[in-house]
């Protein structure tokens, strides 16, 4: 034992346990391609046993931001890993690429490895949900760095496509459909608000949503829904345009970002179901309707942009995995939509939210 070491705060034995204790969840990500285990200095990935002819790797990175204030004040941390994992293979899928491995970096200021080993389960669900292979990883015990059971944990993924099939946005078009994904609640964005209101109005975290049968912890910190695998399989039968994935800025910053110079879009509100958190933050706020689309995700994870034609089988093909979606608006030339009951915050977002 590093006795020294272990006097400046870090427990090496911990460490080794952590590692102990996390082998089996990182063994139930395995896939094709997959080499080696944990333990190498670098993760491994085969891609030529994939059978692409004209591979492009598209990568995603990013982290859960101050929703993990809320995880340590329920002392819940069995998900947070799902919402890291989610955040960046959605990101990649809105390319069109397929994940294919995910790397994460959890940071402590104490090591306990029943934690820790919590918040590693939840990032091989969150592997498993996407398929990809947890290769790697780095759990850093950094005293001084973080309160007393707080800790910080953002992931890495790589995805493929092939270059033919690359979603970039050039084939949107005026006359393209939108087809809005459910989303499981607010996913991992807008949490500094969300503490704010919660803050604001004395709202016990444990205290009942509604009539949900969950505590208003509960409700915030669902994980982020994880598309992978039903929009591969859309992918793979449907012409698709293009994806946005709602994250932080929600429709606004999002959804022109597949969008060309000159288009707008169009969207109808009533076409998909608010959900009761975004009704209820928008309540306790009080924070103008229209700005909630310039924050949260309304209860839209994830935005598909095809020809009208293809919204039918679209729809089906999704149902057929369990997903709730709808149409929920369009893509129109910039100029051209109705401004009678509609709004846009900003005019050169170019979405305009019709209530």
């Amino acid at each position: 034992m590093a006795e020294v070491y272990e006097k400046a705060g870090v427990n090496l034995e911990a460490g080794y346990e952590v590692v102990r204790r996390i082998k089996s969840h990182v063994k139930s990500t395995a896939r094709p391609g997959m080499m080696g285990g944990i333990g190498s200095f670098g993760g491994m990935f085969d891609l030529s046993s994939l059978g692409f002819k004209e591979p492009v790797l598209v990568s995603g990175t990013d982290g859960v931001g101050t929703k993990l204030k809320l995880a340590f004040e329920m002392d819940m941390h069995d998900t947070i890993g799902i919402d890291a994992v989610a955040m960046c293979v959605n990101d990649v899928l809105a390319q069109g690429a397929e994940p294919l491995f995910f790397l994460d970096y959890v940071a402590v200021g104490h090591n306990v490895p029943e934690k820790v080993e919590a918040i590693v389960a939840g990032v091989a669900e969150g592997c498993r949900q996407a398929g990809c292979a947890l290769i790697g990883g780095e759990t850093a015990e950094m005293p001084g760095m973080y309160g007393n059971g707080e800790y910080d944990i953002a992931g890495f993924t790589c995805g493929v496509v092939e270059k033919s099939r690359l979603i970039d946005g050039s084939k949107v078009s005026a006359g393209d459909v939108l087809i809005g994904v459910a989303s499981t609640g607010v996913h991992s964005n807008g949490f500094s608000l969300v503490r704010k209101i919660i803050a604001d109005n004395g709202i016990a975290l444990g205290s009942p949503f509604g009539d949900s049968g969950k505590t208003v912890g509960e409700v915030l910190l669902t994980p982020t829904k994880i598309y992978v695998k039903p929009v591969l399989d859309l992918l793979s039968k449907v012409d698709v345009h293009g994806i946005s994935h709602i994250t932080g800025g929600g429709f606004d910053e999002n959804i022109p970002r597949i969008l060309k110079p000159g288009q707008a879009v169009e969207i109808e509100e009533g076409s998909w179901k608010i959900l009761p958190v975004f009704e209820a933050l928008e309540k306790w706020g009080k924070i103008p309707h229209r700005e909630m689309y310039n924050v949260f995700n309304m209860g839209i994870g994830l935005v598909v942009a095809l020809a009208a034609e293809d919204a039918e089988r679209a729809l089906g093909i999704l149902a057929s995995h369990s997903l709730e979606a709808s149409v929920i608006g369009k893509v129109v030339e910039r100029g051209h939509a109705p401004k009678n009951g509609s709004e846009v915050t900003d005019g050169a977002s170019g979405v305009y939210i019709k209530m």
